[in-house]
């Protein structure tokens, strides 16, 4: 699983770094309502990411990676508003493609980590 956890750091943080590209992009053409929550949501993802990598237990890796996938099911929704909005006409799906394979992975990484904690439960209460 660190390579997953390596490659979710990084793609989180190149995210956030894409995102407050964007926000200055809406900013500029005077958007300033749905900039700001995906501006939040967008950089909160890897703050959470972060915050897991230096989890003690495994109940405390996957409650603030699920926090992490509650945020990127956030931003998912701020982009889609955007786009379909056509409040600021830009070509978001660059920013689509990037959430959803986040989305993906951090998936991939809750389920696999409650799924090894419930087996560790499951063989401790034999």
């Amino acid at each position: 699983m660190a390579k997953k956890e390596n490659l979710i750091q990084e793609k989180s943080f190149n995210f956030a770094l894409i995102i407050i590209e964007l926000y200055k992009k809406l900013i500029t053409a005077k958007e300033y309502v749905l900039s700001k929550p995906l501006l939040r949501s967008g950089t909160s993802i890897g703050a959470n990411i972060e915050e897991a990598l230096a989890g003690q237990t495994k109940k405390k890796i996957i409650a603030k990676m699920s926090i992490a996938s509650k945020e990127t099911r956030e931003t998912s929704y701020w982009l889609r508003l955007l786009d379909k909005s056509n409040m600021v006409r830009l070509d978001y799906s660059i920013y689509v493609k990037e959430i959803n394979d986040i989305i993906n992975i951090i998936t991939a990484i809750v389920k696999t980590s409650q799924s090894k904690l419930n087996s560790k439960l499951n063989i401790q209460n034999l």
